[in-house]
């Protein structure tokens, strides 16, 4: 009968105590989420050092390669255009100081300042007959005005 007792006190703390069960549970649901994760973020880590190394051992050298033959190739296209820029001012400091060219450049001064003084008086004759212009118009329109104001009488 004590057996009996003891069974049913046992099935009776069974069906009405479960934390002993779900605490069971429970560390049983911790330990696979926390493997599976470990697991899962291993692998992402894992993946993502495999990718660090081949662009460490692929990508990067290739791009230095490629960096290092085009910045060759802009160093020998600087180059040759610093050179054409020095032979250009060379030449032009050449020309300057051609006597030649500077006997022509005071010619062409002088040409210039004639020119000048030409177009000067062009503009004073353009300006006066402007101005006559102007008179001869208005002495004729205040003369058209008094007519039109005698036959305004009428």
């Amino acid at each position: 009968m004590e057996k009996i007792a003891k069974d049913v006190g046992d099935v009776q703390s069974r069906l009405i105590d479960h934390r002993p069960v779900i605490q069971g549970e429970i560390r049983f649901f911790v330990r696979e989420f926390e493997e599976k994760r470990g697991f899962r973020e291993n692998r992402l880590l894992e993946n993502l050092n495999k990718m660090v190394m081949e662009t460490n051992e692929q990508a990067v050298p290739k791009c230095s390669d490629t960096m290092h033959e085009h910045l060759c190739e802009a160093l020998t296209r600087l180059e040759a255009a610093n050179h054409m820029a020095q032979r250009i001012q060379q030449r032009g400091l050449e020309a300057q100081q051609s006597t030649r060219l500077q006997a022509c450049m005071a010619r062409r001064k002088v040409d210039w300042e004639e020119f000048m003084k030409e177009q000067g008086r062009n503009k004073v004759e353009v300006d006066e007959e402007h101005a006559k212009a102007v008179g001869r118009l208005s002495t004729r329109y205040s003369e058209m005005k008094k007519d039109l104001a005698k036959f305004s009488h009428f």
